[in-house]
């Protein structure tokens, strides 16, 4: 198949680290001497025709910006039969040859039904700071998250410490719980929630009463820990103990804002370059990632959302330095 115009787009929740990967993406298509058109709010920007012809000025200064400047979308009418067809009438009418897909798992399962019912392949990489995708060890954004996290829950730490109180901070991760377990540790949580492992607010309430020479707590919360949302859990756990000042805060969206870390930035750009070099090799319909640091091409029906098991290493790490 030879390849003359290609397409890139962002889709779903944004991640830190994807304007990296479209500068990435835009610059290593043209340099391989493709039309590259970025397409504007994700599948919703397929289905109107939303696209722009991208050169190598409309991707410079974006490497250190977060967001993404292709604007993102969850898009009720791709999932019907109609909408796709839509968008794969526009894609035609521009004779795009291949498309860039970066997100997270609704964007390649959304792939995954398109490239089954057209002829016009997708590549997947994979954005989002929940790290959950099989296929890679590491996501674009996952790394600015955590670090973000940690930044804010440095700050909560020094007003606990004034006011001798006991903090239960919730971050995202609705299904699994990598950015709690790794801004726990990183910044000295005394215990972290996560939807792998079962809370129980006895053993938790028991930690704490064995840590009475500290002067404040701190705990993290994913918000898919199996107990409830951070505002459920405080509520129960200061009926049993009243005697503590609780607090709660929602860093929520917070982590996907700000600029990306350098390894987000590296990793965003080395997977755009990837993925124009998959498109030029014809190794369609694929994810790629990074695997013990080395590029790793996957089939896109296989990228999907993957509960890797938890890192009982960092939890036992955090169970003993915090005592």
């Amino acid at each position: 198949m030879s390849v003359i115009n290609i397409a890139v787009f962002t889709s779903g929740g944004d991640a830190p680290g994807m304007n990296a990967c479209i500068r990435a993406c835009v610059r290593a298509g043209l340099q391989k001497g493709y039309k590259v058109y970025g397409i504007l709010n994700g599948y919703e920007g397929m289905i109107d025709g939303n696209f722009i012809e991208m050169d190598s000025r409309s991707v410079g200064n974006i490497i250190h910006r977060g967001g993404t400047i292709l604007k993102s979308s969850r898009s009720q009418r791709f999932i019907t039969a109609e909408g796709r067809k839509q968008a794969f009438e526009q894609l035609k009418s521009r004779a795009i040859d291949a498309v860039i897909a970066i997100g997270g798992d609704g964007t390649f399962k959304g792939a995954q039904i398109f490239t089954a019912e057209y002829s016009i392949p997708f590549i997947g990489i994979p954005g989002t700071i929940d790290n959950d995708l099989f296929g890679t060890d590491y996501t674009i954004g996952y790394d600015s998250a955590v670090a973000t996290a940690v930044e804010l829950i440095d700050k909560v730490r020094d007003t606990a410490n004034a006011l001798g109180r006991l903090f239960f901070i919730e971050v995202m991760g609705r299904d699994v719980g990598t950015i709690a377990l790794a801004s726990g540790l990183a910044s000295g949580a005394e215990d972290i929630l996560i939807p792998e492992i079962k809370t129980d607010l006895e053993e938790i309430s028991a930690k704490l009463k064995n840590s009475k020479q500290k002067e404040s707590y701190i705990i993290v919360v994913a918000e898919g820990d199996d107990a409830g949302g951070v505002m459920e859990i405080s509520a129960k756990f200061k009926q049993m103990h009243p005697e503590y000042d609780i607090k709660t805060l929602v860093l929520g969206h917070l982590l996907r804002g700000g600029n990306p870390s350098a390894n987000d930035r590296i990793l965003a750009s080395r997977l755009g370059v990837a993925a124009v070099d998959a498109i030029a090799e014809g190794n369609f319909n694929v994810m790629v990632g990074i695997h013990h640091n080395r590029v790793l091409y996957s089939p896109l029906n296989l990228s999907s959302k993957h509960f890797m098991e938890i890192n009982h290493e960092w939890k036992h790490l955090m169970d003993l330095l915090s005592s």
